[in-house]
C-alpha cells in the first residue's frame, strides 16, 4: 500500500479526574521529524510516544500535541495538609529567631503553598497507559488517512503513466517513416553538394545522422521506466524516494526524445511528456 506523507488524527479518552486529548497530524518532508506539545505533568512519556511513531512512520514531518484537560463537573473536596502546615509553622519560628521583625505569613500565602491543599492522587501508572492506548488508537486512524490519500495519490500517478503510454504509442509509428524521409532528404543534399550517391562520405554522413536521431533506446528505457513505476505501486511500502529517481529518469529520457526529433509530432509529444512527468513528481513529493 503507498502511504502519503500527509495525515491527521484526533483521539478523546476519559481518566480520572478529567481527559486526555491527543491530536495528530503531519505533512511532508524529506526525513522522519518530530514534533511534540505535551503539558508538562506527561512530559516525561515523550521518549515512549516518539518511539511509537517511529515504528509506524518512515518519513514526513509530524506534530502530536497531548493535553490533560480537568474535568469541570468534578467535586473536588479541598482539605490542609495538617503535616505541611505543621513544617511551615516551626520554620517560621526558627525564620524569627534570627529574623524577629520578618512579616508573618499571611493566610492566602499559607493556601498558596506549594502542596499545602490536598489535591486527589493521581495514579501515574495507569495514566500513562491511558497515553499509551489512545496514541495506539490516533496511530491506527493516522494511519488509515494516510493510506485513503495514499490510495488517490498512486491513482493519479498510475492515470499519467497510462497517458504516457499512449503518448509515446501514438508518435512510435510515425518514427521510422519520418527518420526515412529526413535521411533521403539529407542524402539528396550531400549528393548536390559532393555529386555522387556513391560517394563514401555520403554514406558515412547518412549512417551517423541515422545513428544520432534513432530514439528507439529511449523509448524502450521509457517503457522501462513506466513498468518499473507500475511495480513500485503495486509493491507499496516506503516507495517516494524511489519513485522521484524514476522520475528524473523518466525526465532525462523525454528531453532526448525532443532532442533527436526530426518530426513536429514527437517534439510536441516530448513536451507533453514532460508535463506529465512533472505532475507526477510534485504528487510524489507527498508520497512515503
Amino acid at each position: 500500500m503507498i502511504y502519503s506523507m500527509t495525515g491527521y488524527a484526533a483521539k478523546t479518552r476519559e481518566v480520572a479526574g478529567g481527559s486526555l486529548h491527543l491530536e495528530l497530524r503531519s505533512v511532508n518532508s524529506r526525513f522522519l521529524d518530530i514534533h511534540f506539545r505535551i503539558v508538562d505533568d506527561l512530559r516525561v512519556l515523550e521518549p515512549a510516544l516518539r518511539e511509537a511513531i517511529t515504528a509506524k512512520l518512515a518519513r514526513g514531518k509530524v506534530e502530536l500535541r497531548l493535553n490533560l484537560v480537568a474535568s469541570q463537573s468534578q467535586n473536588r473536596q479541598l482539605a490542609i495538609n495538617t503535616d505541611l502546615l505543621t513544617q511551615l509553622q516551626a520554620l517560621e519560628g526558627q525564620v524569627r529567631q534570627t529574623l524577629p521583625n520578618a512579616a508573618t505569613l499571611s493566610v492566602a500565602e499559607v493556601l498558596r503553598w506549594p502542596g499545602m491543599l490536598g489535591e486527589p492522587e493521581v495514579d501515574t501508572a495507569a495514566l500513562h497507559a491511558a497515553v499509551q492506548a489512545t496514541l495506539k488508537e490516533a496511530l491506527e486512524d493516522f494511519t488509515a488517512s494516510r493510506a485513503r490519500e495514499g490510495a488517490k495519490l498512486a491513482a493519479m500517478i498510475q492515470e499519467r503513466v497510462d497517458k504516457i503510454r499512449a503518448t509515446v504509442a501514438a508518435v512510435a509509428p510515425l518514427i521510422p517513416q519520418a527518420q526515412a524521409a529526413y535521411q533521403d532528404k539529407l542524402k539528396q543534399r550531400l549528393v548536390e553538394a559532393l555529386g555522387s550517391a556513391d560517394d563514401e562520405r555520403v554514406r558515412q554522413e547518412v549512417v551517423l545522422y541515422a545513428t544520432r536521431i534513432d530514439v528507439d533506446e529511449e523509448l524502450s528505457r521509457l517503457q522501462a521506466h513506466l513498468t518499473e513505476v507500475e511495480r513500485i505501486l503495486k509493491a507499496g511500502g516506503n516507495a517516494g524516494k524511489r519513485l522521484d529517481f524514476l522520475m528524473q529518469e523518466l525526465n532525462r529520457e523525454a528531453n532526448t526524445l525532443g532532442s533527436k526529433s526530426v518530426l513536429s509530432e514527437v517534439s510536441k509529444a516530448s513536451m507533453d511528456l514532460k508535463l506529465l512527468i512533472e505532475q507526477m513528481r510534485e504528487q510524489i513529493q507527498n508520497i512515503e
